[in-house]
């Protein structure tokens, strides 16, 4: 997660969303790392998350268009 957090803190103020691209056979305890992490206002940065397109891809909101 530390990845994650290092793109979270030099985002700037044109940074959308910060996408995940983790895998969803494998990669789902990168997900549920992510939301434990990273949601219910534990980041200021991340209005909220989402989930991708598909199962492996998890975005994280900073800003809404």
């Amino acid at each position: 997660m530390g990845e994650i957090k290092r793109h979270l803190d030099n985002a700037g103020t044109g940074t959308y969303r910060i996408r995940v691209i983790h895998g969803y056979h494998g990669g789902t305890r990168i997900r549920d790392g992510i939301w434990d992490e990273f949601s219910y206002g534990r980041e200021s940065k991340v209005k909220r998350i989402i989930m991708g397109d598909n199962q492996g891809i998890t975005e994280l909101i900073l800003r809404e268009f």
